[in-house]
This record gives structure tokens, C-alpha cells and sequence, in this order.
């Protein structure tokens, strides 16, 4: 399903599909805009670097110029700015693929703007061919890399009505995450061969980098409570973290499955 990452949460809200992976930023904002969606569980961490040229060393130094997104949530940014102090709005210049004749990455590599937040396969690229370097890793770097990336979020009544279809679907994922850590160069050859992504070095690098098998060790409850607050703080929602955790979680499959899967 070819669906902006934004935009998972409402489609999973409407029906249209009944579970998804999405960033969980994204999960939050469409629970808070009212779509009827639970989350799961959370699957792996990392995905999203920010990138700079060579004269610029950190966030901070972003204020005052150009920041391009593609494949990226722009409120990542946003978080990871004020974090650090800086107005979002008021002192980053924002450059976005809205008009499909813009092409932030490649603004980037021309050095036409200062820095790019890219999600996977991006930074693989922008690495590849010796551009920029990587300023914040949210793989590794505090706070970021303490918390889930991706998670699993089902259709409210989907998930009520069929809990052991649910459960099993949870179960095909934490298993796929385990597989994606434990052979990454054969998960990365069967999705480049299904075509969800053309170059297979990439995939593989991305595969390898990612800690897929920190599901174990990681609280999905604490990351949906840490990014509900800092975008609660920066006033891009209007929920509490304590009503998206009662009102829009369910972790009873998440931890049946641990205990079965010996985790």
C-alpha cells in the first residue's frame, strides 16, 4: 500500500486496511485527530537520520537555514529542534517535496540547501555517494534512540472483534523483526525481489542497522507517552499522553506473546 506515512492512521481508522506499521508520531496524530485506532506493540527503533554539510556540527547550528524532507514526518524535525531550543518555524527554513518538481535529496546533494532528514533507503544513498554527514542518528543518539520508531496499530473494532486473528498478526510481525535482525541479507534480497525497493545494497545496509531485535528490551508504553508529550508541548496535538495510553492502547496481545516467544 503506496499510503504517506501521515496518513497510515486514518487510513487504518476508516477501514481500509485493518493493521500497520507507522512511525509513532504518526499513530499519535491520527488517534488525536479522532481515528479509531489502537496500538499494539512496538517493533523496532531507528529509521530517520538528519544529515548537514560539512559546516554545520549539530542541531543548533541549523538555525537560520534550509532543511529539505522526502520520505520524512516533518514534526520529527520539529521535536528534535525545540528539543535543542531552537523556534521550528521561526528558524528553520522548511523544504518539502509538496510540489513533485521539488526533490529535497537531490537540493541536498547539489548543496543547494544545508541539511536532510531522511528515512531509509535515503541516508543508505546519501552515504553512498559521499555527501553530508549524519548529525543525529535516531538509532543511536538520546533521546530519540530510546524509544520505538515503528509500531503496530490495528482498527478499534477489528481488533475487538477478532483478538486471536489480531494476536496472530502481531505474532507474524515480532517474528519478521526477529528475521530482519537474524538475516538481514536474505530479507533484503526477498524485498528487493518482490519490488518494494530497487537497490539491494541499500536494503541490506538498512536491514543491518537497524535493531530489529530490540522489541524485547524496549516500552511501548514509554514511547507513546514521550512523543505525546513533546508534541503535546509543542501544541501539534490537543490529547494528554495519559488519554491516548488508556483510550487508544492495548498491550494484552504484546505481552501473551512475549511470554510464549520466550522473550
Amino acid at each position: 500500500m503506496d499510503t504517506p506515512p501521515a496518513a497510515v492512521g486514518q487510513t487504518i481508522g476508516r477501514g481500509e486496511v485493518d493493521f500497520s506499521t507507522a512511525f509513532a508520531i504518526d499513530a499519535i496524530q491520527a488517534i488525536d485527530g479522532g481515528a479509531p485506532i489502537v496500538v499494539l506493540a512496538g517493533v523496532h527503533i531507528g529509521c530517520y537520520e538528519l544529515l548537514a554539510s560539512d559546516a554545520i556540527r549539530s542541531i543548533r547550528e541549523l538555525k537560520g537555514k534550509s532543511v529539505g524532507l522526502q520520505g520524512s514526518p516533518p514534526d520529527l524535525l520539529t521535536l528534535m529542534a525545540a528539543h535543542v531550543g531552537l523556534n521550528p518555524t521561526r528558524d528553520i527554513r522548511w523544504v518539502t517535496s509538496t510540489d513533485p518538481s521539488v526533490k529535497p535529496l537531490e537540493l541536498f546533494a547539489e548543496g543547494k540547501i544545508d541539511a536532510f532528514l531522511g528515512f531509509a533507503p535515503e541516508p543508505q544513498e546519501l552515504r553512498a555517494r559521499h555527501i553530508g554527514h549524519v548529525i543525529v542518528n535516531s538509532a543511536v543518539d538520546r533521546p530519540w534512540s530510546q524509544y520505538f520508531c515503528c509500531m503496530l496499530t490495528g482498527n478499534r473494532e477489528y481488533v475487538r472483534k477478532y483478538p486471536v486473528a489480531t494476536k496472530r498478526v502481531l505474532r507474524a510481525i515480532l517474528k519478521a523483526a526477529d528475521l530482519c535482525a537474524a538475516e538481514p541479507a536474505r530479507v533484503a534480497r526477498t524485498i528487493v525481489d518482490r519490488g518494494f525497493i530497487g537497490q539491494y545494497d541499500y536494503a541490506r545496509q538498512t536491514l543491518s542497522e537497524l535493531p530489529y531485535d530490540k522489541w524485547r528490551e524496549y516500552d511501548a508504553e514509554d514511547t507513546i507517552r514521550f512523543y505525546a508529550l513533546r508534541l503535546h508541548e509543542a501544541g501539534l496535538i490537543k490529547s494528554t499522553p495519559n488519554k491516548i495510553i488508556a483510550e487508544n492502547t492495548d498491550w494484552r496481545f504484546f505481552d501473551e506473546l512475549k511470554r510464549e516467544l520466550k522473550a
